[in-house]
């Protein structure tokens, strides 16, 4: 039973479970996760081309799948960006490089945060969508702590297809994410 991917788990467990508990009619009207979106703002490293270039290959050894370079659509004089300057990097996974990601975020990048005690239960919104933000990219695997320059944060949404808070929230911790147990 330990070594059920998310995936199985999904369907094994977590789908009768959720019919169990909410009463849904079939297994097509269970929540469940449509895409995970991995996101890291660069700040005001807009004109750093180098540090730009080594979050987007972070991004893509973490997800496994190329980043999308995203440019500012406006110019906003009180941030200094003008139309066009790259503020950020970020990757949509979705089918089953999203399911390995979800099993990694799990398994292994949450327990490896320094002083991680749980994810507080207000990171799932009103939609049933989580959102974990991570202070430094080292808490992935494949982040080499002696080969980067900087440490920058990164964002992991978890968009689902959960009609509320309740349905997304109990989906997520039958899919074994760690909660605080005092949230």
């Amino acid at each position: 039973m330990t070594n059920m991917t998310i995936q199985e788990k999904y369907k094994t467990v977590v789908v009768p479970a959720l019919i169990a508990k909410f009463g849904y009619k079939n297994n097509m009207a269970v929540p469940k996760i449509l895409k995970v979106t991995v996101n890291v703002g660069v700040g005001r490293m807009t004109k750093d081309r180098p540090f730009i270039d080594m979050v987007a290959s972070g991004v893509t050894e973490m997800t496994g799948q190329k980043s999308m370079l995203v440019k500012a659509k406006k110019s906003i004089a009180a941030f200094k960006i003008r139309q066009g300057d790259i503020v950020g990097v970020t990757t949509i996974l979705r089918g089953q490089r999203m399911y390995d990601f979800v099993e990694k975020l799990v398994k292994i990048s949450l327990p490896r945060v320094r002083d991680f005690r749980g994810l507080p239960e207000k990171n799932v919104d009103q939609g049933g969508n989580m959102s974990i933000g991570f202070k430094e990219q080292t808490a992935f695997a494949e982040i080499k702590v002696d080969q980067i320059d900087r440490v920058h944060g990164l964002e992991v949404v978890i968009t689902t297809n959960a009609k509320d808070r309740e349905a997304g929230l109990e989906m997520f911790r039958l899919l074994g994410f760690p909660f605080k147990k005092d949230s």
